[in-house]
């Protein structure tokens, strides 16, 4: 019943989309040039991997070391303020990758990082939108974000779906948490990296007063002595 849902509201909003896209796509040559369509692999249901599709928002690197912000286009910022930038991912969930509601999907190396209680977060498809981009998006860290998709799974229903779209709506009229404070969002979980082992202490110098002299018939039998603790 979901899926056909996913499948109704992709129809109804390609009615709009599909121009929209045609339109956004020829600015994007026309200002950019080289593909439109950037493409990214993402982590799915039950960990199956895709290839999710955005409107590219950069220009190419002028050299290898170049950060992602300065390369950002003026129509990539205004696409990623209005959100436009995830058009394309209407064919995602035409494909069966994604639902319209569910956790928003996550690098792959990301999430080799998830404890077993965050790999929950794959029992469902990932959405266009869900319980944590209306709660927060990417202003709160990522162990927040995760909690709460996985609440969505444990609660979701037809009327929280609605709820969902519903503040979505809200979200793209009035635009916050696109970004984290300095482009970065906070928290990821990663696994903590065992302490460093500390420096062995060297031994102390013996005192000459304490050394202890043997016999020389103690001498000789020390090295069998020493042979007997081995084999023990």
């Amino acid at each position: 019943m979901k899926r056909g849902g996913d499948l109704a509201v992709t129809v109804l909003a390609g009615i709009i989309a599909v121009p929209l896209g045609l339109l956004i796509a020829l600015l994007i040559r026309a200002t950019t040039g080289g593909p439109v369509i950037f493409r990214q692999t993402r982590t799915g249901r039950h960990g199956r991997e895709f290839a999710i599709l955005k409107f590219r928002t950069m220009r190419d690197k002028r050299h290898e070391d170049e950060p992602d912000a300065p390369r950002i286009t003026r129509l990539g910022a205004l696409l990623r303020k209005t959100s436009l930038d995830e058009l394309p991912q209407l064919w995602n969930v035409l494909r069966g990758d994604m639902g319209v509601i569910g956790p928003r999907p996550t690098l792959p190396e990301q999430v080799v990082h998830y404890s077993d209680r965050q790999r929950g977060r794959l029992a469902v498809r990932p959405g266009l939108t869900g319980w944590a981009q209306v709660r927060g998006r990417n202003s709160i860290t990522w162990p927040e974000r995760i909690e709460l998709d996985l609440w969505y799974i444990e609660h979701h229903s037809l009327a929280l779906d609605l709820r969902i779209l519903a503040l979505t709506v809200k979200v793209l009229l009035r635009p916050a948490g696109i970004t984290a404070a300095g482009g970065v969002n906070p928290g990821f979980p990663a696994p903590a990296q065992p302490p460093a082992p500390a420096p062995a202490e060297p031994a102390p110098a013996e005192p000459a007063a304490a050394r202890i002299v043997l016999p020389r018939q103690a001498t000789a039998t020390a090295p069998r002595l020493a042979r007997e603790e081995l084999r023990g």
